[in-house]
C-alpha cells in the first residue's frame, strides 16, 4: 500500500528524529553560484571537509551571460559569485563544471543529460526548480543555504517528510498541446498553492506519452502549484533516455539497475493523501494574463471577470479581454523549463520558412552546451538563421534577469520559463508564459497566436 514517494523517502531516511523530521540521505548535491558561497564559508569557518564530494557537482548558470562568455563577466557581483564557485570547487575537491566548460549549462538541463540525475536517487539543490529532476523517477527538491551546507558536510539534510498527492492525466494530448500546456493548465486548475505540502506523483496515459523532455519540463513546474516536488515513476521511456548517458550505470550494471528500477512504481492499492485526475482532451495551449502562473488561459480564451485587478493593472489587461492579438515585444525560449532540444525542434517547427516578425526581440537560449552542439548538428540553427533568429550561449538568462538578458519595462515577452512574477524578466517587464510553439507563433507573427494555426 505505498505510494513510489513513500519508497524512495523511507528507504534514504538515517533516522527518524523527535518533532517530526527526517534525516534523509542524499544521492545527489547540485551547487550553482548563487545559493552555495555562505554554505562553503560555513565549512571553511568550522575546519571540515565535504563528507562524500564524489556525490557534488557545481557548474553557474544564474549570472552568467549568454553573449560573449569567452571574456570575463562584466557584472562585478556576478564575477564575483561565478569566481567563487570555480575557487570553492577547487579548494573542496568537487566537479566544477565551469563557463565555456563543454557540459556547462543549466544544472537542471545538464544533471539529467548527463546521467547524474537517476531513477530512485534524492536529488538536492539550492534552487527551488530542482524538481526537475524527479521527471527520471527521483525525489528532487530545492533547499536552502544552511541546508546545502547541511549536505556539504553531511550528505544528509534535515526535513519533515511532506504528503503525497497523485494527478491523474488521461486521454491523448491535442494537436499543439505540449507538457508546458499541461502544466500551466493544471496550475490553473490546482492553483499556485493547491499542493502546498505534498509530493506530486505525475501518473495517467497523456503522462506516461509524453517525452523524457516533456516530463522534465512538467516537473519543472511542480513547484509553481506549491508543491515541495514532482515526479513521474520510471518506465521504459526514462530507460531509453538515460541509456548510454555519461554518468548512468553501464554493462551489467545497467542491466542490474533496470531490473531494480521497474520496481520504482506506487502500489496498485497504494493511498495518497489527495488525488485529482483530469482529462487531457481539455488541455489546449495556454497562455498566462497576470503575474503568477496560476492565471492562465487557453490561447484562444477571454481574461476572466473575476481576474484580480492588480495583475490586470500591471500587465495593461482588462477583463473579457481575449489575449489573441496582443502585440509582443520579446519571445524567450530557454530556461530549465524549455531549454532543451525537443524544445528547440518545436519553436523551429513553426518558424522553419518564415521570419521573425519586425520590431520583436528574441532570446534562443539552449539548456546547456551539449543542446547547443544538438541544434547545429540537427542543422536547426541554419534554419533559425534563415528566419533571422540568433542562437545564443546557454545559461539561465531571461528567465530571472540576472545578467544583462532583461526585458525593458513595460514590454510584453512571451517566455517559455517558469515565473511571470512582477519585474520578474526585468524592473516593469510584463511576462506571458507559453509553450515554445506558443512562442513561436508569437515571434514570427508578433502577437499572441494559437500555435495551431501555423502548424
Amino acid at each position: 500500500m505505498n505510494t513510489l514517494f513513500d519508497k524512495i523517502w523511507d528507504s534514504h531516511v538515517v533516522q527518524r528524529i523527535d518533532g517530526g523530521l527526517d534525516q534523509l540521505y542524499i544521492d545527489r548535491l547540485y551547487c550553482h553560484e548563487v545559493t552555495s558561497p555562505q554554505a562553503f564559508d560555513g565549512l571553511r569557518s568550522r575546519g571540515i571537509r565535504c563528507l562524500r564530494p564524489e556525490r557534488i557537482f557545481c557548474m553557474p548558470d544564474h549570472n552568467i551571460p549568454t553573449v560573449g562568455q569567452e571574456a570575463p563577466i562584466e557584472d562585478l557581483v556576478s564575477r564575483k559569485q561565478v569566481e567563487a564557485l570555480s575557487a570553492n570547487a577547487s579548494e573542496f575537491g568537487l566537479t566544477h563544471l565551469g563557463v565555456m566548460h563543454r557540459d556547462n549549462g543549466i544544472v537542471h538541463v545538464v544533471g539529467p543529460e548527463k546521467g547524474l540525475s537517476l531513477p530512485g536517487m534524492t536529488i538536492v539543490c539550492g534552487d527551488s526548480h530542482t524538481s526537475t529532476h524527479g521527471a527520471v523517477g527521483a525525489v528532487a527538491f530545492g533547499i536552502g543555504t544552511s541546508e546545502v551546507e547541511m549536505v556539504l558536510a553531511s550528505q544528509c539534510v534535515l526535513q519533515q517528510k511532506p504528503k503525497s498527492m497523485r494527478v491523474r492525466v488521461e486521454g491523448t494530448l491535442g494537436k499543439g498541446v505540449t507538457a508546458k500546456d499541461v502544466a500551466l493548465f493544471l496550475i490553473s486548475r490546482l492553483t499556485t498553492s493547491g499542493a502546498t505540502g505534498y509530493f506530486v506523483e505525475y501518473s495517467g496515459s497523456a503522462v506516461r506519452g509524453l517525452s523524457m523532455e516533456g516530463r522534465l519540463t512538467l516537473c519543472n513546474l511542480s513547484i509553481e502549484m506549491g508543491a515541495r516536488g514532482g515526479f513521474v515513476a520510471p518506465d521504459e521511456t526514462t530507460f531509453e533516455y538515460l541509456k548510454g548517458k555519461e554518468y548512468a550505470p553501464k554493462g551489467e550494471d545497467w542491466d542490474k539497475a533496470v531490473r531494480e528500477w521497474r520496481n520504482l512504481k506506487s502500489d496498485n492499492d497504494a493511498l495518497f493523501d489527495r488525488e485529482y485526475v483530469f482529462d487531457a482532451a481539455e488541455i489546449e495551449p495556454m497562455v498566462t494574463y497576470g503575474t503568477n502562473p496560476e492565471e492562465g488561459i487557453p490561447v484562444t480564451g477571454a481574461i476572466p471577470f473575476s481576474a484580480l485587478d492588480k495583475p490586470l493593472s500591471y500587465m495593461g489587461f482588462s477583463k473579457g479581454e481575449r489575449m489573441i492579438g496582443k502585440k509582443v515585444d520579446y519571445v524567450f525560449l530557454g530556461a530549465c523549463t524549455s531549454g532543451r532540444i525537443e524544445d528547440f525542434r518545436a519553436f523551429v517547427s513553426i518558424v522553419a520558412g518564415r521570419h521573425k516578425a519586425p520590431g520583436v526581440v528574441a532570446w534562443l537560449v539552449p539548456g546547456s552546451w551539449s543542446v547547443r552542439r544538438q541544434i547545429e548538428a540537427e542543422g536547426l540553427g541554419k534554419v533559425l538563421r534563415d528566419a533571422s533568429f540568433e542562437i545564443r550561449q546557454p545559461g539561465c538568462s531571461a528567465c530571472l534577469a540576472m545578467n544583462e538578458d532583461k526585458v525593458p519595462e513595460g514590454k510584453y515577452c512571451v517566455s517559455t520559463s517558469n515565473r511571470n512574477f512582477e519585474g520578474r524578466q526585468g524592473p516593469g517587464s510584463r511576462t506571458i508564459l507559453a509553450s515554445p510553439l506558443t512562442a513561436a507563433a508569437a515571434a514570427v507573427t508578433g502577437v499572441i497566436t494559437d500555435p495551431r494555426e501555423l502548424l
